[in-house]
């Protein structure tokens, strides 16, 4: 009997140890709807919702937590001296969530349809040193490169080289069929996008049954559906007035997300009075960047001096860059616009900080002479009819690694060139970088391309971004970091 009893003991711990390991609750987070109807869940696609792809499917490397290279599909890689060949080992006993194993001939068929010209991939700017992808054998991938580079599987974070099943493509966009810890049910880009979780996920069943993601354009509408506690997650940065109305109400959690994140106003290099480097050079040096961050962002930021590259990065870019409006008068002068110029900056509010950024970067390049209108435009659909097709627009980046950033942003031909900036010495630049072995002189060139877009590329970086996240209380184990690094299979809800 007193066995039995232990028996019964020990399977009332096991028991409850199941219980408690089992997913549970539904998460729910809005987005933007920033692409309307063109949004789809293919990871390389231009108008790809990332808040679906990032929890149904993985990466070969993750960035970790600490800051580090992380294994995600990927446990292991090696190069040869001159890193011209790169070896990466795959993981063991993963599938994707149609029950097909994942092997070397997923990742070949993943990456190759993103360096396809035909696909037209944001992403293939990132992956342009890659010439050859094998498959070794069903666990081993090889890579050939053009020219020796030494940050290879630094390239591979990038969360648009998801991995997909071998000869998916055509159905990818509908599907969503990955590795990841959730699953998509119902893909509904202007309504309510289902997700559950997957048992069979590699590093363990993720802790929340659902997840809802709910297409909601406006910023403001956002907020107020987390104030009323419809969504539990705040997809954007929250003002410093939007926390206080929380923290007001009851019943929320913030996190502090250090800088990488940024955002700006893009000038397209392509049309007048743009064309001209000495105009573009005017209107960033008739911007008072600290003033900006204050007034328009609350002081949640670090300026950057036109570089898209973070704050933390090991490549980063600490120029200096303090309004000059003499100079800026000067340039514009001198480019044959002696009474100034006259811009229409369209503004929508996607992001919650750009009417306020408009006003204050109006106000302040008047005294050059630029005369700033601001016209409101819609939310819905904003990156597929006015960013990039307007010669002046706002934009905003994800934190993204040095090199992807730079070549995916500026170098000529690239799918996301948002300013149309086409400079062959910059393009050189990056080349040169990228076949850099020693770490010192590599970080240098990255450097010095990044000075070089201060002085004339035609974005304006007005300042990285220290983002303010709000969520509900029910919402617990969501790692502090930003939202690409985040472990969404850790996350559970009350």
């Amino acid at each position: 009997m007193k066995m039995f009893a232990g028996f019964l003991a020990i399977g009332a711990l096991l028991g409850a140890s199941l219980a408690f390991a089992q997913p549970k609750g539904t998460l729910r987070q809005a987005h933007e709807v920033g692409f309307g109807n063109a949004s789809d869940v293919d990871p390389i696609s231009k108008s790809r919702v990332y808040y679906v792809t990032e929890k149904v499917m993985n990466r070969l490397v993750r960035p970790g937590v600490d800051g580090k290279l992380a294994p995600d599909l990927a446990l292991s890689w090696s190069a040869n001296a001159t890193a011209t060949e790169w070896t990466f080992k795959l993981r063991d006993g993963v599938t994707f969530h149609n029950g097909k194993p994942f092997t070397a001939a997923d990742v070949v068929y993943s990456l190759k349809r993103v360096q396809d010209p035909k696909m037209d991939s944001p992403a293939r700017a990132s992956i342009k040193m890659i010439d050859k992808i094998e498959a070794v054998d069903p666990k081993t991938v090889k890579f050939t490169l053009g020219a020796p580079y030494a940050d290879l599987p630094l390239v591979f974070t990038d969360y648009r080289l998801m991995m997909i099943p071998d000869g998916s493509g055509d159905t990818i966009k509908t599907t969503g069929i990955g590795t990841g810890p959730f699953k998509l049910e119902k893909f509904d880009a202007q309504g309510t996008t289902v997700l559950v979780a997957n048992m069979n996920y590699f590093d363990g069943p993720p802790g929340v049954a659902k997840v809802e993601i709910i297409g909601i354009p406006d910023a403001q509408a956002r907020f107020q559906a987390l104030m009323g506690k419809q969504i539990d997650l705040s997809p954007n940065s929250l003002t410093a007035q939007q926390k206080t109305l929380l923290e007001r109400s009851g019943g929320f959690s913030f996190q502090q997300i250090p800088p990488g994140n940024w955002r700006g106003i893009v000038l397209r290099t392509d049309v007048k009075p743009f064309d001209d480097v000495r105009v573009r050079k005017a209107i960033r040096l008739a911007v008072d960047r600290k003033a900006l961050i204050e007034l328009a962002a609350g002081g949640l930021g670090t300026v950057a001096c036109d570089t898209p590259v973070g704050p933390t990065d090991m490549y980063r870019w600490n120029g200096t860059c303090n309004q000059d409006i003499a100079k800026a008068k000067a340039l514009l002068a001198e480019a044959g616009y002696p009474n100034g110029i006259d811009i229409e900056l369209p503004v929508a509010t996607v992001e919650a900080v750009w009417p306020a950024m408009a006003e204050v970067f109006q106000q302040q390049v008047a005294a050059a002479g630029i005369r700033v209108k601001i016209a409101q435009v819609p939310s819905d659909g904003y990156f597929n009819e006015i960013w990039m097709k307007r010669p002046v627009s706002m934009t905003r980046w994800n934190q993204r690694p040095a090199d992807a950033a730079l070549n995916e942003i500026y170098r000529a031909g690239a799918t996301w060139n948002e300013s149309f900036y086409k400079d062959a010495k910059f393009d050189v630049m990056l080349d040169d970088a990228r076949k850099e072995l020693n770490f010192d002189k590599r970080r240098a060139k990255y450097q010095q391309a990044q000075e070089y877009l201060w002085e004339n590329s035609g974005t304006l970086v007005a300042f990285s971004a220290i983002l303010t996240m709000g969520m509900t209380s029910r919402v617990k184990n969501l790692d502090s970091v930003e939202n690409f690094t985040i472990r969404w299979n850790k996350v559970t809800v009350d």
